[in-house]
């Protein structure tokens, strides 16, 4: 057998059982079986030698991803570098920043006006003109793998575009491409769905379903109407998007985000929400990656507090993402900052810290899409918080209508009704530097930096990955320009997806400037995190108490030293004790080098420590 087979054979007969017995216990069709492996070797065959030599070396250190030194950051490549090409010319800001795990928001061709944000993908094959072309991709993950940087890329497996070629087909009448998505006549079939499964989005679309008039017939259309959701009964659905996969796979992507990984089974009378056969979907799809292209990661995208996020980690033998979002962490980070009471938070960072230490989380302060409040308000309850009066208090905090704000922003799917709302806003503009900027306070000027330096030094210290979104490591605010843009003025979210303001960077290195100050003191925690195998994110971490409501605890236990770290969610200063026999008394200031007796320790308003013992 020849050497260029071997790595083939070999991971095909270790997953070939379980593979075939998924797949036919899904679809009972040992044709199109037989015709998914066969393509799978037709794009292992094509997979060029240097992704091969890299799926060689991660596959001999499979925690490649979980180590400290890693650090993301999220972008549009045309707000960042205005083509692929461009971002590849941007690179070298890129490894100052010192990430190497880049995510490229949606790329690929979607229909100009009804994109949802590249969402809606009409090829999965082809790259937004205005970006340059699939080829561009190629050529800009091979010079960042070059260079140590892995390529995110989304991957929307729930729906397709209605300008898909196989939504166009079944517009048509076409048969085959008509029992790729779900189709109704009646009125009763689509009401009977209705009954179990809850809006997305109950502000935007009067329900999951649109009328086509030109066919008389219902559509599924779970998010949007032009996004036509994808029927994964069909055998043939789930193998042309599984070599979709491939072909992204083979263009050099390390990562595939699974975009609304949840919502891809549809069962009638159930909430077509984490149903079990996901899950079947998940797996197949880990091992076909592991099969064809091992170095490969799954992200997935489950928005969902932490413990029911969990089982899409799948298990230590039958494992299915490499990594998922911390969603609810973020939500609860902003509660925090508004309410100044971290008691949610560390309720549910003790149950990250209860889970499996193989479990990897991908940690984040914003990124491209609003901020739902989807809180515990069981627990909040408790604290005296409850639901529609707590979020009123968020959305008036964050978008500064509340008498004590510092934040600016704006609303998003506002329901006057119901009086839910998300919100949207970049971090520096949450965090008062757009409002101390506006009204020139160097007092709230400071407390913005600091607050906004204390949540990133929070964000690492978590277990998992850190990722930036772009623009918030030189302090980007808010972009109202969106307002001009008829494409984009309805939806609010382009407020924080504004295009990358290359003359705040040009101030970086004067002395002084909020950049200056923001993008060093991220630098500074950066490398030391990247420095010390206790942020490693196989370490374990739990909550210490601090007695003070506002004032967060973590501890790092690594096999040779111990990581703290203490964060101020209040304005206002706080003098606290951590209360934690398992430790001395005495730790160093990872930043200042000073000692400092936890016992005892004063900290200023929205301040933090990273100390070492």
């Amino acid at each position: 057998m020849s050497r260029k087979g071997f790595a083939w054979e070999e991971r095909l007969a270790r997953h070939m059982d379980e593979l075939k017995w998924l797949y036919m216990e899904l679809y009972d069709s040992p044709e199109h079986f037989e015709e998914l492996i066969a393509n799978m070797r037709g794009f292992y065959d094509e997979r060029k030698p240097a992704l091969k030599r890299q799926d060689k070396k991660r596959e001999e250190d499979p925690a490649w991803f979980k180590k400290n030194g890693m650090l993301g950051m999220m972008m549009y490549a045309g707000n960042f570098g205005g083509t692929l090409a461009g971002v590849g010319e941007k690179l070298d800001y890129i490894k100052r920043c010192g990430v190497n795990y880049l995510h490229l928001m949606p790329l690929l061709e979607s229909p100009a006006g009804r994109s949802d944000g590249g969402y809606a993908v009409a090829d999965f094959r082809k790259v937004q003109e205005e970006l340059g072309t699939i080829e561009d991709l190629e050529a800009l993950a091979d010079k960042c793998r070059r260079q140590g940087i892995s390529i995110c890329l989304d991957f929307v497996m729930n729906h397709t575009s209605e300008d898909h070629e196989w939504a166009r087909r079944a517009r048509n009448g076409e048969r085959e491409y008509m029992d790729r998505y779900f189709f109704y006549d009646r009125k009763e079939d689509v009401d009977a769905y209705e009954r179990t499964v809850p809006q997305v989005f109950p502000t935007t679309a009067p329900g999951n379903f649109t009328w086509l008039p030109e066919m008389g017939k219902y559509v599924l259309t779970t998010f949007y109407p032009y996004q036509w959701d994808l029927n994964y009964k069909n055998p043939v659905v789930f193998n042309e998007m599984m070599y979709n996969f491939l072909f992204l796979a083979n263009r050099g992507i390390d990562v595939i985000r699974i975009d609304a990984v949840p919502y891809i089974w549809k069962e009638l009378g159930t909430s077509c929400r984490n149903l079990p056969k996901v899950h079947t979907i998940v797996r197949m799809m880990r091992m076909i990656g592991e099969i064809v292209c091992p170095s490969v990661l799954l992200l997935g995208e489950v928005v969902m507090e932490p413990e029911k996020v969990a089982p899409y980690f799948g298990t230590v033998e039958k494992p299915e993402c490499h990594m998922l979002y911390n969603v609810t962490t973020m939500a609860s980070i902003w509660h925090t900052v508004a309410s100044g009471d971290a008691r949610l938070l560390k309720k549910q960072l003790e149950a990250v810290a209860g889970l499996p230490k193989e479990y990897t989380f991908l940690n984040y302060l914003r990124c491209h899409d609003d901020i739902g409040w989807g809180l515990d308000y069981g627990t909040l309850r408790q604290y005296g918080m409850e639901e529609v009066s707590h979020k009123e208090f968020l959305n008036d905090f964050f978008t500064g209508n509340y008498p004590t704000s510092f934040s600016r922003g704006e609303l998003y799917n506002n329901d006057p009704v119901t009086r839910d709302a998300r919100f949207c806003g970049t971090t520096a503009s949450m965090c008062g530097i757009e409002k101390a900027g506006f009204c020139g306070d160097a007092e709230g000027m400071d407390q913005a930096i600091r607050l906004d330096e204390m949540l990133h030094a929070f964000m690492f210290i978590q277990s998992g990955i850190p990722v930036i979104y772009s623009g918030d490591e030189v302090g980007q605010v808010n972009d109202y320009t969106y307002k001009e843009d008829p494409e984009k003025r309805e939806d609010s979210r382009y407020i924080h997806r504004g295009k990358f303001c290359w003359d705040l960077e040009e101030k970086i290195d004067e002395p002084g400037t909020v950049q200056d100050r923001l993008f060093h003191a991220l630098r500074r925690l950066e490398v030391l995190r990247a420095g010390d195998a206790v942020f490693d994110s196989r370490v374990p971490f739990y909550m210490a108490q601090t007695g003070d409501i506002s004032v967060l605890c973590l501890v790092r236990r690594g096999e040779k030293e111990t990581a703290m770290g203490i964060f101020n969610f209040s304005r206002d200063a706080r003098r606290i004790r951590v209360e934690d026999s398992s430790v001395p008394d005495t730790f160093t200031d990872m930043l200042s080098g000073e000692e400092k007796n936890i016992r005892d320790i004063a900290l200023p308003g929205f301040g933090f420590f990273w100390l070492r013992a």
